[in-house]
């Protein structure tokens, strides 16, 4: 009980003072070298107050998204777009379910991106992320993204470095012009260690439930390690913009990357301030009705 008192009292200023926004956005000089993945930043509690925060959280979060989905039937245009990257097994999972699971689903337009198809091939890089953009009143994620066509594509040389290069600008431009449709955009990347990231497939393996989650691919890839984390630091250098920054969020400890998504999201919202749309009827001459019948 006294965790969670504490937790909605740091709620209470965090939700005051955008503490979760400030103290994970990125700013000019940023290194991700310097980013400790087990830290806490924005939050002093432990895991318990953690918790705690998250669960106060969701009636508030729950208000906010349907304040956002009901203006947008009266011709509201406002939309958020949570785009999440990560290494594997940085969290994203546990995000879809504790935060973007915590919420109504049928205020979210959810897109997991895979490798691209045939069909997305023969077509520029954007164009299936164009398709997915939320409509007005929703809140879109996105389980990896555009990003992927500077962080993948980047590190194994599947396009040359003339064409992933160009596309940090495609990208902020294309960023621009959906803020200016009203979609405010939270771009976050989990940021786990390499150590980390051992421990987590090494669980998979122990447990016979968690096979399944087990792919001998993301062993491959630690071998690209560091050349991942430069991709990153690149996109993060010429991608954040004032419109739309990027969030690094420590993800070494999964209940804080949680927690730490959550707050982001709520954050926005609230600055976003949607309202509930003023009654088109007259409220009194309709009780009056309803009771005669």
């Amino acid at each position: 009980m006294q965790a969670k008192k504490q937790a909605k009292r740091r709620g209470g200023e965090a939700g005051g003072s955008g503490s979760f926004t400030r103290a994970l956005s990125t700013s000019q000089g940023f290194r991700l070298a310097d980013c400790d993945p087990r830290s806490t930043p924005g939050f002093d509690g432990d895991k318990a107050a953690g918790v705690a925060l998250m669960a106060a959280t969701v009636p508030e979060l729950g208000d906010l998204q349907e304040r956002l989905y009901a203006d947008a039937i009266v011709g509201g245009k406002a939309a958020v777009l949570l785009v999440v990257q990560g290494m594997d097994t940085s969290g994203k999972g546990g995000i879809m379910r504790h935060v973007v699971g915590s919420v109504d689903p049928q205020g979210v337009r959810y897109t997991a991106f895979k490798a691209p198809t045939r069909e997305e091939l023969e077509h520029p890089f954007l164009w299936r992320i164009r398709k997915a953009l939320p409509r007005p009143g929703q809140i879109g994620v996105f389980d990896r993204s555009h990003y992927e066509d500077v962080l993948i594509a980047r590190v194994h040389n599947l396009v040359p470095p003339a064409t992933w290069g160009r596309r940090y600008g495609q990208i902020n431009a294309f960023e621009q012009a959906v803020t200016q449709t009203g979609t405010t955009i939270v771009k976050v990347m989990l940021h786990i260690s390499s150590d980390e990231q051992k421990a987590r497939l090494t669980a998979r393996l122990d447990q016979p439930d968690k096979h399944w989650k087990y792919n001998p691919a993301d062993v491959d890839e630690r071998e690209w390690w560091l050349a991942y984390q430069e991709a990153y630091q690149g996109a993060i250098e010429k991608c954040s913009t004032e419109h739309a920054p990027w969030f690094v969020v420590p993800a070494d400890r999964k209940w804080y990357a949680r927690l730490a998504v959550q707050q982001l999201v709520v954050e926005h919202l609230r600055a976003m301030a949607p309202q509930w749309p003023a009654a088109t009827f007259d409220v009194e001459a309709e009780m009056e009705r309803l009771a005669a019948t």
